[in-house]
């Protein structure tokens, strides 16, 4: 009899109600399992243990491995589980495994809401981490989100600590800028190469930008090129890796395009986080993973040890006996527009608003996805007004980043923050807006959100935008599954928050401030 699993964690959960089989992302039904006994486990640490900064990372560290498409590797994630069962306290409680293990559809939505804002808020907390940059404020915050997940069975203080992961996502997302940019440089705007050159290459994707900066260096005599993938992208904006001559452009596009991307590529691919898809047979002998990330049967990088650099030599060595990447395309893409750079805009941003040459900001973040519904965002930005400017950050830009084009007054139509990482981009340019024009509610800004979800991240941004107060959100392609109707009725009367329809009434009504 073939193994049954449960989720629903992302927005292409099979038929928007669950995957039960196997999942949507390509997981195996003992994978599932697995990091359902991962998310029990650290539960019983939260409800036997006080926190400190090792077991508040190790949460992180174990929170990350479980989102969408970051680790296959059921003997990766064993590992996990066998050193979170020795981390427990003694005489842990008795607690159910898996996600239909509560059976009130309502707190279950609660405590599953909670559960994937807490691990996007660990992924980016990971990710500061790893630079350097912890908060005890947000380890004791993901003990307290355990133990309600646990334990809580009151909708109204479900609820509470819910907004508060918002508040919690803010805080995270403030403190890896503050890593990125104290590590990498303020972000410049930059115009990034999406062609090839005549050097073997290695393509890196996912996330993690120290990965890239501990390549870049190892590899700078090396005679080959290194070039981003998907949400690597914005790495070009960052001057301490800009400056390396060989980081030579983007490859390809959104992470679920790999499948072709990465056959073409020929070189070796490191991934770094999230984002790795099933490894097919033209490149499986090529691709490591490292962080988090893990797949069956794939070479993994060994995480630092003693302060020491990873060693990539391996797949230093391997570029090297490569051909040169097929060409996919040849041409550019803008980036660079974090908050920094845009608030040095300040006065011409408030003079075009004024005078009327921008009627209205959309911001169109989050993520892409592989499903034909999403052509959505691509028609939206398309056709949205001249008179409007594109927010964007994470892979959802891939939809329209080579397309919507022009400038409004000198002001690019499309401003790039960067990663999904980046996100917090977008709600410090916001709130600028809101000083700048001296409005008392955010609200009151010309600001509409037509937003593109996928996995956890999303989630932690979306209860970031919810705690910031902004309302009248748009979510696509489709409304989460982990919503019961009366959970997303409360979200829908108090915030405002809609679906998407279709792409002519939804510009009109964002156009008309609804």
């Amino acid at each position: 009899m073939e193994e049954k699993m449960f989720c629903f964690q992302c927005q292409e959960t099979c038929r928007n109600t669950g995957c039960t089989m196997n999942g949507m992302c390509g997981k195996k039904a003992d994978t599932a399992n697995l990091m359902d006994k991962i998310i029990l486990q650290l539960k019983l640490i939260a409800l036997t243990r006080q926190v400190d900064r090792h077991l508040g990372r190790f949460t992180v560290k174990s929170l990350f491995m479980t989102i969408t498409n970051a680790n296959f590797d059921n003997a990766a994630l064993q590992n996990q589980l066998d050193a979170a069962i020795k981390l427990t306290g003694d005489n842990p409680p008795l607690l159910p495994v898996g996600v239909l293990a509560c059976t009130n559809e309502d707190i279950r939505s609660l405590r599953e809401l909670l559960t994937y804002g807490i691990k996007g808020i660990a992924a980016y907390a990971e990710h500061a981490a790893v630079l350097g940059k912890e908060d005890d404020a947000v380890y004791a915050f993901l003990f307290k989100a355990l133990q309600g997940i646990a334990t809580e069975d009151d909708s109204g203080r479900l609820l509470a600590l819910i907004l508060e992961a918002g508040e919690i996502a803010v805080k995270t997302m403030a403190l890896l800028d503050q890593a990125n940019t104290g590590t990498f440089g303020k972000a410049q705007i930059s115009s990034v190469k999406t062609g090839v050159g005549d050097r073997p290459g290695i393509l890196i994707s996912g996330h993690d930008l120290l990965d890239l900066k501990e390549l870049l260096e190892q590899s700078k005599d090396a005679g080959i090129d290194i070039y981003t993938h998907s949400e690597m992208l914005p790495a070009h904006y960052y001057p301490e890796l800009k400056k390396y001559p060989h980081l030579y452009g983007n490859y390809g596009n959104a992470w679920h395009l790999q499948n072709k991307e990465f056959a073409t590529f020929n070189g070796p691919i490191l991934m770094t986080t999230n984002c790795i898809t099933p490894v097919q047979d033209s490149y499986k002998d090529r691709i490591f993973t490292t962080g988090m990330a893990g797949y069956p049967g794939v070479p993994h990088i060994a995480d630092r040890q003693d302060g020491k650099p990873k060693d990539f030599s391996a797949i230093i060595e391997l570029a090297k006996q490569c051909k040169a990447p097929v060409e996919l395309e040849n041409g550019t893409i803008t980036g660079g527009f974090a908050h920094a750079q845009v608030l040095a805009l300040a006065d011409k941003v408030v003079e075009a608003v004024k005078s009327g040459a921008i009627k209205r900001f959309v911001v169109m973040a989050g993520c892409d996805g592989r499903q034909k519904e999403r052509q959505y965002y691509t028609t939206v930005a398309e056709n949205l007004p001249k008179d409007t400017v594109i927010l964007t950050a994470g892979c959802a830009k891939y939809r329209y980043n080579k397309l919507v084009t022009g400038n409004i007054g000198g002001i690019p139509r499309v401003l790039d923050a960067g990663q999904c990482n980046d996100c917090y981009s977008l709600a410090v340019i916001a709130l600028k807006l809101k000083e700048v024009f001296g409005v008392k509610d955010i609200n009151d800004l010309p600001i509409s959100f037509d937003i593109a979800w996928y996995e956890q991240k999303a989630v932690a941004v979306l209860l970031a935008l919810l705690h910031l107060g902004f309302k009248n959100l748009r979510l696509g392609p489709t409304l989460p599954a982990f919503l019961s109707p009366n959970i997303a009725k409360i979200l829908i009367e108090t915030f405002d928050i809609k679906g998407i329809t279709d792409p002519e009434n939804d510009i009109a009504a964002m156009m008309s401030g609804k």
